[in-house]
């Protein structure tokens, strides 16, 4: 499998048409309606249906996408380190972060760093734990930014010493906006959401306690972004930390801590035994010498 057909395969997928898609790519029609046959022949399967105006991808089809955008990433970051010199260090590092306080950390030590080694870019991603770590095992990220608790006994990691506080967010006009803190007996009956993972973990389940299964969970969600919106429609409460709603801070909506209070740490990780380009190894060891003189 050729990665120009890769190349070829995704702009079909994009202009939805074999005509469009080789005005695109500057080739005749016939040229690329053989290449998008022979790559079916090599798969061994169907990926597309045929329509008279539009052509859509069957399932192995859009497999076949995911895979050839994480190949073509993938290979564009190999190039870029291919190219790094001694003299000066250049390339690109890929960094998953987590919406959370902690990333404020991170974003200090990407400053810093940058005053260091200038022609160094980055490439930034957010999302929740399972995201990151999954790019990372993949190689399509170098660094991440998680939130504990979190399966971290493959890489290796430095703990920040930021903590997270959980809490709820939620309109100012909404009754528990009156409270300094939520108590579980606050929310038990009231529309709720919940993040995946806080809404798996035991954590959920000791600190609600007995009113545990009194909860309302309608809706569960990876980042804060969709939840807001909901909230912001007075559909309900999300359960969330504070971290998370820095960008929503504003007349109409408010954060409230839990009580007792909840907390989670930080980490940041990388891969163990993990070859890594010369920007992102600078990068990593930058973090460990903050993270020995205690400043992160």
């Amino acid at each position: 499998m050729e990665l120009r057909v890769l190349q070829y395969f995704l702009t079909v997928v994009r202009e939805g048409n074999i005509s469009r898609a080789a005005q695109t790519l500057h080739i005749t029609q016939p040229t690329l309606s053989r290449q998008m046959m022979q790559l079916e022949e090599e798969m061994g399967k169907q990926l597309f249906i045929r329509g008279k105006k539009k052509i859509t991808l069957t399932q192995k089809g859009m497999l076949l996408k995911r895979r050839a955008e994480e190949i073509l990433e993938l290979t564009e970051k190999v190039e870029i380190e291919m190219r790094e010199t001694e003299q000066e260090i250049t390339g690109t590092i890929s960094i998953g972060s987590a919406e959370s306080s902690s990333a404020q950390i991170l974003t200090n030590i990407i400053k810093l760093f940058n005053k260091q080694y200038p022609k160094i870019t980055y490439c930034l991603l957010s999302g929740n734990a399972e995201q990151i770590t999954e790019k990372i095992d993949r190689g399509l990220l170098d660094v991440g930014l998680l939130i504990e608790p979190a399966a971290i006994d493959k890489y290796d990691f430095v703990r920040l010493k930021q903590e997270e506080k959980w809490g709820v967010l939620m309109r100012s006009d909404a009754p528990l906006a009156k409270k300094e803190f939520v108590t579980a007996e606050d929310i038990v009956g009231l529309p709720v959401m919940i993040t995946n993972r806080f809404y798996k973990k035991e954590d959920i389940g000791n600190w609600f306690g007995e009113n545990h299964k009194n909860i309302n969970v309608f809706i569960t969600y990876n980042l804060i972004a969709n939840a807001a919106l909901l909230v912001q429609q007075g559909m309900g409460y999300a359960v969330t930390i504070e971290g998370a709603t820095s960008i929503y801070e504003n007349k109409e909506f408010c954060f409230r801590p839990f009580f007792p209070p909840l907390t989670s740490k930080s980490v940041l990780v990388w891969k163990k035994h993990q070859t890594f380009s010369e920007a992102t190894t600078k990068f990593i060891e930058y973090i460990k010498i903050l993270s020995e003189h205690d400043t992160i």
